[in-house]
């Protein structure tokens, strides 16, 4: 029997076909930065993105699919990527399942 993937998994795979999400998180954070948010909340902007986008994501069955597993992982990208914003943006534990 195959093993399922994992979520790290599936977040690359989805990541890597969908690069405009980070960008659009990007951009999205950097406002909430220039706004004076004290925190920010990646559920939030997952929220945002979800409504502001009607269109698919390149998924296996053309869904639009923001799935709620990835907010750690994008949480960990923008801060990887902006290391100034790590004490604005809300981090939890990963999960490996």
């Amino acid at each position: 029997m195959p093993r399922a993937a994992t979520i790290q998994e599936r977040f690359e795979q989805f990541h890597g076909a969908n690069p405009w999400v980070l960008a659009e998180l990007e951009r999205l954070t950097a406002e909430c930065i220039d706004a004076k948010f004290a925190t920010i909340s990646l559920g939030m902007l997952f929220e945002l993105v979800r409504y502001s986008y009607g269109r698919a994501t390149l998924g296996s069955d053309g869904d639009f699919r923001l799935n709620n597993d990835f907010r750690s992982r994008y949480a960990r990208l923008l801060i990887e990527r902006h290391p100034e914003w790590a004490p604005r943006i809300e981090v939890r534990a990963l999960r490996t399942d």
